[in-house]
Formats: structure tokens, sequence, C-alpha cells
């Protein structure tokens, strides 16, 4: 290969080739899921020498003030005004200065800091000074009195329906099979009925099971004949019956709730066609690792902002049906090369890298500054300015971010810049700079502020959902 043919292939990319350095979990991954009146969101865990760990750090993150440090063999934890310290491959920890012994030794694995799910229970309650219940066999945890109960009440009529009543609104994700009908409860903290298995004298509608697992509860309607679903009562009442004659709902009726655009529920004897692919996030919390990033405070880098914000957003974007990607979930290093490289590589629909600021006030939305103009290569594309063919729909998107911040009340200001890698990224891709809001900086860690922030990000790429979808 000639000199000058090995210098131009490498002044450019060729998508196929990246190598995709941070894949989306895997669907059967163990997670757990936390409900609480802040925020309900779902962490991964991890197997060592026969025990569940998770992260405490990322537990915490998104209820209040939180920052941790490594020494060696010793991690210690500030959370709100609270301070602690853990020692890998240690059972006891120091709380509030007093004891606390862990059901098995304290882990730390790339500077997190892992506890054992069977000691959330006791540990939790120290930090948050709240109730805390745990179903640990499930790995759905409530923090305070957030859950959401469900009631039945069975009509033999004709056609034979089964009414479930919720004290909160709910929106599952519904799927028929045949002879059952399946509705999975990923975000709501709903929890087993007094009895969770209720059988009925009917031959249409025979059964009804709650069960929990793997982060996600599931009630399932057992029947002789396909059903389907219908909601009323602001979401709080699903009324299942027969597919063959729609059920008149009991109160207020409503349309069903769509998933990307499709109805919740498929009425049929064969197992319903798939429903067309979710659009694709990509939320990527800038810095992490030894790249720490600005020195928001004494004691609060920039990465753990990011880290937490990001967590919060992919949360609102999957309630609005958008598949999400964390391009890091704990504390990595990664080079803006690596970052481009696997958005490019991950035939997602958008790109969002997150960063916070000490300055200013609200937040600032940037675009990619590129050259006046770029040399076509056909179906190859200069690194620097990969982003051109995608900048006019990532100005779109970050305009009715800012459109959305407005409504929700943070003051925004959009920009273009410099700011790798925007430029390196094929796909439409938009950074959100994070800056204090009324309360000063003490607004960048909490939960409440970037909870606000992040539903405004939801809400404006929400509105392009169309025009992202049709991206190849």
């Amino acid at each position: 290969m000639s000199s000058a043919t090995s210098k131009a292939k490498n002044s450019f990319i060729v998508v196929l080739a990246v190598v995709l350095l941070a894949a989306a979990p895997a669907a059967d991954q163990k997670k757990i899921s936390i409900y609480s009146s802040v925020a309900t969101y779902s962490l991964p865990v991890v197997d060592h020498a026969g025990h569940e760990y998770v992260g405490l750090l990322e537990i915490l993150e998104p209820l209040g003030r939180v920052s941790a440090s490594t020494a060696g063999r010793r991690w210690t934890l500030r959370y709100n005004n609270l301070d602690c310290e853990f020692f890998s491959g240690k059972t006891r920890a120091r709380i509030r200065k007093r004891d606390f012994d862990l059901s098995a030794p304290f882990l730390i694995e790339n500077s997190r800091g892992l506890v054992p799910l069977n000691s959330l229970s006791a540990l939790l309650p120290r930090f948050l000074g709240n109730s805390v219940t745990f179903h640990e066999a499930a790995r759905r945890l409530f923090i305070g009195d957030i859950a959401t109960q469900v009631s039945a009440q069975f009509d033999a009529a004709n056609p034979p329906r089964l009414v479930l009543n919720f004290t909160a609104p709910v929106n599952p994700t519904i799927a028929t099979e045949p002879g059952k009908l399946r509705m999975v409860f990923l975000r709501e903290p709903l929890v087993p009925p007094g009895t969770p298995s209720l059988f009925f004298d009917n031959p249409v509608i025979t059964q009804a099971n709650f069960s929990e697992n793997n982060g996600v509860a599931e009630l399932s309607i057992a029947a002789t004949a396909p059903l389907m679903a219908s909601f009323s009562n602001n979401a709080r009442t699903i009324t299942v019956a027969s597919a063959s004659q729609t059920p008149a709902a009991p109160t207020s009726a409503e349309p069903v709730p769509t998933v990307s655009g499709q109805p919740a529920s498929i009425p049929g004897i064969a197992p319903p066609l798939p429903p067309p692919s979710r659009v694709r996030v990509i939320v990527d919390p800038a810095h992490g690792g030894t790249e720490r990033g600005a020195a928001l405070t004494d004691t609060l880098p920039e990465k753990t902002v990011t880290l937490g914000f990001a967590r919060l957003l992919r949360a609102e974007l999957q309630n609005q049906g958008f598949s999400v990607t964390l391009l890091r979930e704990g504390d990595d290093t990664l080079t803006p090369d690596q970052r481009a490289g696997t958005a490019n590589a991950a035939h997602a629909a958008l790109y969002i890298i997150l960063h916070a600021d000490s300055q200013g006030s609200g937040a600032r939305v940037f675009t990619a500054l590129l050259p006046s103009s770029s040399p076509n290569h056909g179906p190859f594309h200069a690194w620097t300015t990969a982003q051109t063919d995608a900048l006019p729909l990532s100005q779109a998107i970050a305009f009715a971010v800012l459109t959305a911040m407005q409504k929700h009340q943070i003051p925004a200001r959009g920009y273009p810049a410099s700011l790798r890698p925007l430029n390196n990224v094929l796909i439409p891709a938009i950074a959100v700079e994070l800056a204090p809001g009324s309360n000063g900086i003490s607004d960048l860690p909490s939960a409440n502020y970037q909870q606000k922030a992040a539903a405004a990000i939801a809400d404006g790429v929400s509105s392009l959902r169309d025009r992202l979808g049709a991206q190849p």
C-alpha cells in the first residue's frame, strides 16, 4: 500500500469499519429497579462469589447530592451532609461514624463502590431517612410510600370482562399470545395484590396472575379466546374482555395508549407481529474516569453530574418510547474519537452528549460548527466534518429542545460550537450543558433540577420523532 493511499485512508472514516466500543446491555441482564417520589430508574446488577452487587453511588445519584473517591482499598462517599467509608474486601463500613456490617464484602470495581443487594434494606435508610421496602427476589426496591396498588373486579356478563383498578395512572407494555394477555409494568411501582392469583369460574377468562422478576412486574390474564385491553379513568382502569366484542369501559372511556404509534394491545389468536423498532438514542455523559471535567465545586467534578443527569434523561426518553443506550454506565475514560466511533457504529438516530458548568444559569444547547465548505469524498466522510449531512436535522432538534426548555421554565440558549465529538458524528448530534438554576450551584447535583431538564430534552426530541425515525 502506497504512503499516499495510507494517509488518505487514515483521514476518513468508513462507518462499517468502526468497532462498537459500548453496546446496549443484553435483554436478560440482571437489573434492579428503584422507585421513589423523585425518580424511577434501573441499574445493572453484577454477580461476585455467589452474591449480587449494585453500585451504591449509582443508587444515590438521582436522590440527592453525592460524590465518591477512592484511595487504595478505601472508598469514601458523601451523600448530602452524610459521610461514610467502605473498604474493599471488608464487610465492616463506617456510616455517620458508626459501624455497619454488610452481608458480603464490599467491592471496588473501576472506582465504583459495589454493595451486596441483600444489605440494601438496612443500608439505605441510614442515608435516606425514609422507609425502604425491598422485594429482593424480584430486585424491586421501593423508597417511601410510593407503591401503586391494584384491585380486580370480575363481571361475568356477556362478554365477560375483568376490570383492574390502580391507585395511580399506569402505562404497561401489553402483548397477546395464544391463551394469554400479558401486561408488563416497566416503570410503575406496582406491588402484589392480597391474592397474587385469581381464578374465575368462566369459560372465557379463567385466571389472573401477578408476578415480578428482574426489576419488572407483570399481570397475565389467561383465557380461551383472544383478549383486548382498554384504558379509562385517566389510565387508572384497564378493562380486559374478549377481543371479538369491545368491552364497555366502566368510566370515562379513553383511547387505548399507543407505543411507537401502534395499539398497546393487539387482539388475535396467533402471536402478534413484533412492533416497529423504536427510535434509538445514544446518551453520552461527558468526561469520566481520569477525565474529571470541570471542578463545579471543591468536591463535585463535572463527570459525576453528567452521569446522574444521563440516567435521568434515559428514563425520560424511555418514558417517551425511545430506546436509549448510555455510552458509559460507570466511571470510564473515553476519548472523543471513541465516543464518536461508538455513536457512528451503533445505528442510532440521535446522539446527545451532556455537560455541566458552574457558570451562567439554565442550559446551553450546542450543534457542530463546521467549516464553510467541505470536500465530497463519495461514500467516505472526512473525520472532522462527518456531521455535515446531519447538521440541518441537528439544528432542528436543538431548536426543539430549546423551545421545550423554555416551556419548562428553564432559561436556555443555543450556539454552534467546535465541541468534540459533535463534528465527528455522522448522525444528528447535539450537546446540552446544564448550568445552575435559581438555587445556584446546589442545583447541579439536584435530582429534581436534573429531572426537570431531562423532561424538557425528552419533550423536544419527541416532537421530532417522525423525522428521527426516517433516518437510515
